[in-house]
Parts: C-alpha cells; structure tokens; sequence
C-alpha cells in the first residue's frame, strides 16, 4: 500500500536479495523513462523504497497515483 505524507507517496518492497531487488529498481527506471516522470529511490539489500511526487506542483498529482499503479505491476 502507498502511504501519501509530507507531499509524496512512499512505498517499500521487500525481495529476498539484493539482486532482486536491484532488477525491481532497473525495471522502476525503466519505466520513469518512457513516463517521463522520475521517482527517488532507495536501495538497499532485500528493500526498495520508492517516492513519488511531481516537484514542479510540490505535491502529489495525478501523475504519481498513475506511476504508483503502474510500478505495482511490476514483477
């Protein structure tokens, strides 16, 4: 579940390795690419946190809630 405070949506994935989860964040970058909308990410072993908002609105828009939607389809 996304959680939306201080203006952007967050949300942690857990993988059972560090490899895996780097896989996540290239195929999340990917798609922040082709969108054109660019999330901050953390990684670190077995975790991935992802943050979504639109800065140039200083907050969240419609366009991270489409974001948010589409990485959760990523597998």
């Amino acid at each position: 579940m996304w959680n939306e405070e201080n203006n952007s949506l967050t949300k942690e994935f857990s993988f059972k390795d560090f490899k895996s989860a780097l896989s996540f964040v290239n195929k999340v970058g990917e798609l922040a690419e082709l969108v054109n909308h660019h999330p901050d990410i953390e990684l670190s072993w077995g975790k991935v946190k992802v943050s979504l908002t639109t800065h140039s609105e200083k907050k969240v828009t419609n366009k991270d809630r489409d974001l948010a939607k589409q990485i959760d389809l990523i597998k």
